[in-house]
Formats: structure tokens, C-alpha cells, sequence
């Protein structure tokens, strides 16, 4: 290699070495994390299943606390034609009562021990703009939260397991 342009990289890898972001502190619940369970309290204090025996998920959230998640009831009705736009009164229901997804940005309230969920985007429109609360314990690569009451007194239970 010529001199000059050896000199030439070298100094372009120490401009843009100078100019790289320094990483800030990393978001404490960073990563991929998956579903492990989507239960629900009841008033009486029993817990049961909200999303079926199996039910599956995502949660991924990246060093900013921007964050998308997705649960799915595994035993939603499958459309009997394979189109959507085709679908029956029932498959429709299966499809959205079987299903929670959204995405936004995540802060944490440590002190509160409070997870904030400022909602953007939402399979359920009315939660778009929204903020929600949800009262978290964070166990190691454990991850449980409970959503605020529904109209019915049952309280949301998701566990989710961190993947990496």
C-alpha cells in the first residue's frame, strides 16, 4: 500500500473514530424478550388464563426504551379462506380478542416500581396517545407486569422472559 494512503485511512478511521456516538447508559430492559404468560386475576383473587394455555409473544425494546410488543391467543381461529378481507363475524372477533399489540417508547419509575408505556401505535385504536401505568418486578431475565383493572375487576398478568 502507498504511504500516502495508508496515512489517508488512518487518519479517516481517527476522524470517524472521534466522531462516533458514545453509547449512553443502555435501557435496563433492553433486548428480545419472549412470552411466558398472559394471565389474568380475577376478583376473587383466582388467576386464569386471558390468551389461551399457550399463548405467545414478543417484546423487543432497544437502548432508548422505544419498544414494540405482540401477544397472541395460540388457539385463535384460523380464516377459512385465505384471504382477510374475506373473513367471517367470528373469525374477525378470534383475530382481535386474541391479540394485543403495540409499540411506543418504555420508561421506568424504579422508585414507584412503574412501568410507563407511552403507546403510539396500537391494534387497539383507542389506546394510540395513551399512556399507561403498570405496576412491574424485574427478577433477573423475569420480567412481570400487571395492566391497570379492566371493567370487569380482572387484572393482566404478562411474565415475559428475557432472550438475550
Amino acid at each position: 500500500m502507498n504511504p500516502l494512503t495508508g496515512a489517508l485511512v488512518a487518519l479517516l478511521a481517527g476522524l470517524a473514530a472521534r466522531d462516533a456516538q458514545v453509547p449512553q447508559h443502555a435501557f435496563p430492559l433492553q433486548g428480545t424478550w419472549t412470552l411466558v404468560a398472559a394471565d389474568k386475576i380475577l376478583p376473587d383473587g383466582r388467576t386464569t388464563r386471558d390468551y389461551g394455555d399457550h399463548p405467545k409473544g414478543r417484546l423487543v425494546v432497544d437502548g432508548m426504551g422505544r419498544y414494540s410488543l405482540q401477544i397472541f391467543k395460540s388457539e385463535r381461529a384460523r380464516f377459512a379462506r385465505d384471504s382477510k378481507a374475506d373473513g367471517s363475524a367470528e373469525e374477525f372477533r378470534s383475530a382481535v380478542m386474541g391479540s394485543s399489540t403495540h409499540y411506543g417508547a418504555l420508561a421506568i419509575d424504579e422508585r414507584a416500581g412503574v412501568l410507563v408505556f407511552s403507546i403510539e401505535g396500537s391494534s387497539f385504536p383507542n389506546w394510540e396517545g395513551t399512556v399507561q401505568k403498570r405496576q412491574y418486578r424485574l427478577d433477573g431475565a423475569r420480567l412481570r407486569y400487571e395492566v391497570p383493572p379492566r371493567a370487569d375487576g380482572s387484572i393482566p398478568v404478562s411474565v415475559w422472559q428475557r432472550l438475550d
